[in-house]
């Protein structure tokens, strides 16, 4: 009985609390209706105010959009207005244009037809004179120039003349100015010493110790050296004769150390010559490299400085080589110097321009060009080689260096007293310079004056008029420059004379 009254209450109270629930949920209900009308009533008007805005800014829009575009159309009937005016102006122009097109072609007519009339006139007139005259057109044009050939043709020689004068005197005040202040610069003596190839005996006793026994002596000397050994040709001298200088040297360098001691045999001629022979070395060492420090030059390599000191027992014409070169080095550095070119180029060339002749016995071939063989093996500046190789016009000089070097050469040469030369020679060379004169025709006489420093030519009057005088002797110079070799300048004069001789009886 008791469960059935749980039962019952539970079912009771389950039955109580979903009527609750119930009760509940139907509230609820009724309270968010309510709020969601709020919220849509809400969302109306906030809807509504935005449909308002929307439509005064549309407004706004539109009428700013009618406003611009009205004022673009204003614009555009003002760009079609200017339009139309400048093609109306094209217009005009256009017209204004043809009419001048047609006026010039108009005058164009008139004008050729003028000058048709005009080479009418001119032809009858030429025919005219022709007839007057008795003379071509060709003919009256020949005759005309031949007359005023003949008018100017003095005032032409006068005026080349006149210019070539003005030009020379101008050309060789420079030249000289420049050449003088380097040669007062440069102080040297005017002649060098030769190498000395005889060697004085101090008694008659010393031929006979240096011939030896059966002449065993002389014979090793001889044979040591290289270089023959006279004693007998010159009384109280030793002669010593080889082509070769330093074995010269080695040999008179060995013959006074052994007359000195007055020991000579085989064993102690060894002796001198092995020593005389280093010390001919160190000397031609030594004597390189104070060449090239006094000239200011350094970087040479110790090959070419070998041979520049041997050029200090060479002579040439009298002259030693490195007294030579060495001068040769100074005025070229300062000639460079005044005229803007490579100082340090035109003294190199110039110390080294005549390093073939230290070999010229070894090898064949001109100075020049072993020289320049030389020097470009052992790496010198191609100038360098450019300027030894033309110093004697073999190949044409092309730079200011080269040129240098050559007139420096000439210049050293042709000291007073620089060169010793044999009146044969003398001889020889005025005669050469005679001889070209004369090749030329037209030539009637022609001498070599003044030490051979100008050559006087008389031509003919009759087949070597002036202009031809002019070419005559410009031609005399170039044939003497291109086959002569020659210190200095000299100076073709061409004589030209016309004498009229009449008798009166």
């Amino acid at each position: 009985m008791e469960i059935v009254v749980s039962v019952i209450i539970a079912i009771a109270g389950m039955m109580a609390g979903a009527g609750g629930v119930y009760a509940y949920n139907k509230k609820s209900e009724k309270g968010a209706k309510d709020k969601a009308d709020n919220l849509i009533r809400k969302a109306k008007r906030e809807a509504s105010d935005i449909v308002l805005a929307a439509k005064k800014e549309a407004a706004t829009l539109s009428e700013k959009t009618r406003t611009e575009e009205n004022e673009r159309r204003k614009e555009w009937r003002r760009t079609e207005n200017r339009l139309s005016e400048r093609e109306t102006a094209l217009d005009t122009k256009l017209d204004q244009l043809e009419k001048k097109t047609e006026k010039l072609s108009r005058e164009e007519k008139q004008l050729e037809e003028l000058k048709n009339e005009v080479r009418e006139i001119r032809t009858k007139q030429h025919e005219k004179l022709e007839k007057i005259a008795g003379l071509s057109k060709a003919d009256a044009r020949d005759k005309l120039m031949k007359m005023t050939e003949n008018d100017i043709k003095q005032d032409l020689v006068n005026l080349v003349v006149k210019e070539q004068k003005e030009l020379r005197q101008d050309v060789d005040e420079t030249v000289q100015a420049l050449l003088l202040t380097a040669m007062e610069r440069m102080s040297s003596e005017v002649t060098a010493d030769r190498t000395i190839t005889a060697l004085k005996l101090p008694d008659d006793d010393m031929k006979g110790r240096i011939i030896g026994k059966e002449g065993r002596n002389i014979q090793a000397l001889q044979r040591a050296t290289g270089v023959d050994i006279l004693v007998d040709d010159t009384p109280g001298m030793v002669v010593l004769s080889s082509f070769d200088p330093i074995r010269r040297q080695v040999a008179r360098y060995a013959l006074e150390r052994l007359m000195k001691d007055g020991r000579i045999n085989p064993s102690s001629i060894e002796d001198a010559v092995a020593k005389a022979e280093r010390e001919i070395e160190k000397e031609v060492v030594r004597a390189g490299e104070d060449a090239a420090r006094e000239v200011g030059i350094v970087g040479i390599p110790r090959e070419i400085l070998h041979l520049l000191g041997e050029l200090k027992f060479r002579t040439s014409y009298g002259q030693n080589v490195l007294l030579h070169s060495i001068e040769m080095a100074h005025v070229a550095g300062m000639i460079a110097e005044e005229i803007g070119a490579d100082k340090r180029i035109a003294k190199t060339a110039a110390l080294l321009h005549d390093i073939g002749k230290a070999v010229t016995h070894k090898i064949e071939g001109k100075h020049a060009d072993i020289g320049a063989e030389l020097a470009k093996k052992y790496g010198m500046n191609d100038r360098v080689v450019h300027a030894i190789a033309a110093h004697h016009n073999d190949i044409e000089p092309t730079t200011p260096e080269a040129i240098i070097v050559k007139i420096v050469d000439a210049m050293s040469a042709a000291r007073p007293g620089a060169r010793n030369i044999s009146a044969e020679n003398f001889a020889e060379r005025m005669r050469d310079l005679e001889n070209i004169a004369t090749s030329f025709p037209g030539i009637d006489k022609a001498y070599a004056i003044s030490a051979g420093r100008e050559i006087r030519v008389i031509v003919e009057p009759k087949q070597i008029d002036d202009l031809s005088a002019l070419k005559l002797a410009r031609d005399i110079a170039n044939k003497i420059e291109a086959t002569m070799s020659y210190p200095g300048v000299i100076k073709v004069n061409v004589i030209r004379e016309t004498r009229a001789v009449e008798y009166a009886k």
